[in-house]
């Protein structure tokens, strides 16, 4: 049987290959979850550089929210990784959700980043 790390690993592994196959050479807005924090990148596979990024643990976002975890936080993380990828010339990306559903969370960070310019 297998592990939970290894089914994670299986979905976020299949979820690459078809944003590789789909996403047409466009930056990715990859997002990691932890526990207490959430943090989003936009990643450039092909120059392999990281265009702009933005977490919960930035200094401005720190003041604002009284927990790094929630919903709020997430669409706080969202809105500013959009608007520093604006500001770097990227509008078009691929949501690289990783192993996570499209669900709390990611989905706030996701909803936010759109409001605040990005297209995917």
């Amino acid at each position: 049987m297998s592990t939970q790390q290894d089914l994670r690993e299986r979905r976020r592994q299949r979820l690459r290959f078809q944003l590789r196959r789909k996403g047409g050479g466009r930056p990715r807005l990859s997002v990691f979850r932890s526990g207490k924090n959430i943090y989003a990148q936009v990643i450039d596979d092909v120059a392999g550089r990281t265009l702009a990024a933005a977490s919960s643990l930035d200094k401005t976002l720190r003041e604002q929210l009284k927990n790094g975890a929630d919903s709020d936080a997430a669409a706080a993380v969202g809105k500013l990784v959009a608007e520093r990828a604006v500001a770097a010339g990227v509008s078009l990306v691929v949501f690289d959700r990783g192993s996570y559903l499209y669900h709390g969370r990611i989905k706030a960070l996701a909803e936010a980043a759109r409001e605040g310019g990005l297209a995917f």
